[in-house]
């Protein structure tokens, strides 16, 4: 899995998150990822720029943060984004309340915080799929268990495989 496949798969944008134009991404559900551009190489900050979450750190130590990369991986994490109890939610708000738990808002939940403990974690690219709200967990399931296969582990920031 990478970025050829992600784009073979459906997957479009793959924009950098500091200039990601945030009305450009789609309201509907799907999925995203975040994908490391070509060069960009691993620096962990010693403190995440992310939220607190329910009074917890959302820091990792160096160690721990050395010990979830995937070496040679361009896909960091895959998140989801259903359309809420109220129709209201989707990939624009998901995408655009994951940045804002980046620059350290507090968050709904916290998965894919370890993208906030890498350095220059604004170049790193955005890119998103639509797809219908009953494919969705089977869709991140898949993804995620294609990506275990190859890889022998998850994606960096996602550290807990999703149930289809």
């Amino acid at each position: 899995m990478n970025r050829k496949t992600l784009k073979d798969d459906g997957f479009t944008g793959f924009r950098p998150i500091k200039s990601l134009e945030i009305n450009r991404i789609p309201q509907r559900q799907g999925m995203f990822a975040v994908v490391r551009p070509e060069g960009f190489e691993p620096r962990f900050l010693s403190k995440s720029t992310a939220g607190v979450f329910k009074r917890r750190n959302p820091s990792l130590s160096q160690a721990d943060l050395a010990a979830e990369w995937v070496a040679d991986a361009d896909i960091l994490f895959f998140g989801k984004a259903g359309s809420g109890s109220k129709g209201n939610r989707g990939l624009r708000r998901q995408i655009s309340e994951f940045i804002d738990f980046g620059n350290g808002k507090p968050p709904g939940h916290w998965d894919g915080r370890l993208i906030w403990q890498l350095a220059d974690a604004g170049n790193l690219l955005v890119a998103w799929k639509e797809l219908p709200l009953d494919a969705l967990n089977a869709a991140l399931s898949d993804c995620q268990s294609d990506f275990r296969r190859q890889y022998g582990s998850l994606p960096f920031a996602n550290l807990v495989q999703a149930r289809a």
